[in-house]
């Protein structure tokens, strides 16, 4: 069982700058990609960004060069450093964490959102 805990979002005016930070913790054996998603009503879940252990980055295309991420791997953690946001960027930004478990069985935890509301 992993258990993800959020933190950081919150409202900020646009041309401002917000840090999200995932922690995952429980029983696993091991924490291949961690990644950042984020929805608005009636849209699809989409991919922000995500990190696997050797730290190979993908990012969606509307935050290149605005948003970075990254992680700690003693802590199980994975941050979203997200600069100059947009009122499109508001959404509710999920934690999502891929590994296995100690019988080598593949999981995926999401975590529980985090609101975001970039507005002046």
């Amino acid at each position: 069982q992993v258990q993800l805990v959020e933190s950081g979002g919150g409202l900020v005016q646009p041309g401002g700058s917000l840090r999200l930070s995932c922690a995952a913790s429980g029983s696993f054996f091991s924490i291949g990609v961690m990644g950042w998603y984020r929805q608005t009503p009636g849209k699809q879940r989409e991919l922000v960004a995500d990190i696997d252990r050797a730290g190979n980055r993908n990012f969606a295309d509307s935050v290149k060069g605005r948003f970075t991420i990254s992680r700690d791997t003693a802590k199980n953690t994975v941050y979203l450093q997200m600069n100059s946001l947009k009122p499109d960027d508001t959404a509710v930004y999920y934690c999502n964490v891929v590994g296995a478990d100690y019988g080598l069985e593949r999981f995926a935890s999401w975590g529980q959102g985090t609101q975001v509301t970039v507005s002046s």
